[in-house]
């Protein structure tokens, strides 16, 4: 990258398009897999893609906020699932939208879905592209034409409440620039999900994302004080309060909308003081089953630790965290207010009382790399890295793709022995030959926590896609079977359709249809998810 040059997104991959693995790195991944490809697959340019021609063009109101550019178009037609990444690599772009819009102000938002219903032209809302579940496509045919809403020049903070500890946001807004935006102040939304640096403030409310926080405050849902979204038929803006009793909530008709009823434009938010005092520690276990109870253990004494993440032996392999065949639990605790270590002393206590072994644990603070937990600090640059890594497995035609869900305690243990085996058997009936599933918990509750599952197999080029996808319904079937929820914090999409359309209540679906219709009549909101 020339100094001083913009950095460039990946119009076909994760992030930033020269953070990518190199081919030497490429090939160094695919030997640890038998069976990948021996040379790793060259991305194409854009020159050599076929779009599809524009079926409608930018009218003469939003020339100047759109464009047709050919890597735009290229970049918007996909997410950044795995089959989204193997797609864009086969140069298949042929749902990519007639065009792209970057509305600036709210105003701009109404215009558009005003001529799109009387056009029947489909608005697909994008953030920064980073879905894995198929949010950000167009897959139909019954539209004149389809439209990718970029949001990201809808990106400030429109107000600050330091007395109440609260802000006014604008929808498109990325993840450092909230938070560079709120740091004079002393504030944090500290809501970070991997998709961090490529996601934005609408698209975590948008699909229910899930953060950092792996206790307690998992979920964007509860730092939303208000909302405010444009849907085609109107204007819908809730209250600003700390808590209300009033009937359903209009915000939890939005949160998770995924953009099908309407487009979030600003939210208030709850912010915190940014922590100042943090420790983290790891601890080992020899089986499954003491740590499930550990981590359960910590949840049901009270304990709200900001990192509770539990790896399996796979998992910790993979990260680098352990390559002892142990289980290995990370856990770290903060504070903007006083030093937390009686906070982690508590909690290596309750660990060694369930079995585990607690690795010395520094001090204080997180700031000082000597002091650091080893475990903490390997799982933590793998957590960041791990997208760009599934993007070189693509290249060499490794399945590398992840999913998760959530159940109560009771169940745990008995849904992460039949995924590992059921996928496990699906793996080697699908591609020929055995793969790996590790799994981790991301997110714990009191009454039961978030397994998240990575798949590893080589594929054959050419079938990765149906591959993967057929790997996909063999681990809804499990997790419906177990009556297990479809998506813990990916959202649903079009990948998850299927398996949400069976999770949720038949005369709810029907509720939601009939919202939809009552705010979208035309049916130009994101069609295809949730309904």
């Amino acid at each position: 990258m020339t100094t001083g040059s913009p950095r460039r997104r990946s119009w076909w991959g994760w992030g930033w398009a020269d953070a990518a693995l190199s081919d030497e790195e490429c090939r160094s991944y695919g030997a640890l897999i038998p069976g990948a490809a021996a040379e790793p697959r060259v991305p194409p340019s854009i020159a050599d893609l076929k779009l599809p021609r524009p079926r409608v063009e930018p009218p003469d109101a939003f020339a100047s906020i759109s464009t047709v550019d050919p890597e735009v178009r290229a970049g918007h037609t996909y997410g950044k699932a795995y089959r989204d990444v193997v797609r864009a690599l086969d140069g298949d772009v042929d749902a990519a939208p007639d065009f792209v819009v970057y509305p600036g102000i709210e105003g701009d938002v109404v215009a558009l879905l005003d001529w799109a219903s009387d056009a029947n032209v489909a608005v697909i809302p994008y953030g920064a592209g980073s879905s894995v579940v198929g949010g950000t496509e167009y897959d139909g045919s019954d539209h004149a034409g389809v439209v990718s809403m970029d949001l990201s020049h809808m990106s400030r903070v429109l107000d600050v409440d330091r007395v109440s500890r609260a802000a006014r946001l604008s929808a498109g807004i990325l993840g450092p620039a909230l938070e560079d935006a709120l740091r004079p102040e002393g504030l944090t939304l500290r809501h970070f999900p991997q998709s961090f640096e490529f996601s934005t403030l609408g698209g975590w409310l948008a699909t229910r994302s899930g953060g950092h926080y792996a206790t307690n405050r998992t979920h964007i849902d509860d730092f939303v004080e208000s909302m405010r979204v444009v849907t085609p038929t109107g204007t819908i803006e809730s209250w600003r309060l700390p808590g209300s009793g009033a009937g359903p909530s209009p915000d939890r008709m939005f949160l998770g909308s995924e953009g099908t009823l309407g487009v979030i434009t600003e939210a208030w938010m709850r912010l915190q003081d940014r922590p100042v005092h943090k420790r983290s520690t790891s601890a080992t276990f020899e089986d499954a089953h003491h740590a499930f109870g550990a981590v359960r253990a910590v949840l049901q004494a009270g304990c709200t630790p900001a990192n509770c993440r539990l790896l399996d032996p796979g998992e910790a392999g993979l990260s680098g965290a352990s390559r002892a065949g142990e289980w290995v639990l990370v856990l770290g605790e903060e504070s903007a207010h006083h030093p937390v270590d009686d906070a982690l002393d508590v909690l290596t206590e309750i660990v060694r009382d369930a079995g585990g072994t607690v690795a010395s644990a520094p001090t204080e603070s997180d700031t000082a790399p000597a002091t650091r937990d080893r475990a903490a600090d390997s799982w933590r640059s793998s957590f960041i890295r791990m997208p760009y890594v599934r993007d070189a497995m693509a290249r060499m035609s490794v399945i590398s793709e992840t999913f998760e869900t959530a159940t109560t305690w009771d169940r745990v243990e008995a849904l992460y022995d039949d995924v590992r085996t059921g996928i496990g058997a699906a793996i080697t009936e699908i591609t020929g030959a055995p793969g790996l599933v590790n799994c981790r918990l991301t997110h714990s509750y009191v009454d039961g926590t978030a397994p998240y599952f990575t798949v590893i197999a080589a594929s054959r080029p050419g079938s990765e896609v149906a591959m993967w996808d057929a790997i996909k319904a063999a681990a809804m079937e499990i997790l419906t079977s177990h009556g297990a929820t479809v998506t813990h914090h990916h959202a649903v999409g079009r990948v998850h359709r299927p398996g949400y359309d069976r999770q949720r209540p038949e005369r709810f679906a029907a509720a939601l249809g009939a919202i939809k219709a009552e705010l979208d009549p035309a049916g130009i909101c994101n069609p295809g998810v949730l309904i």
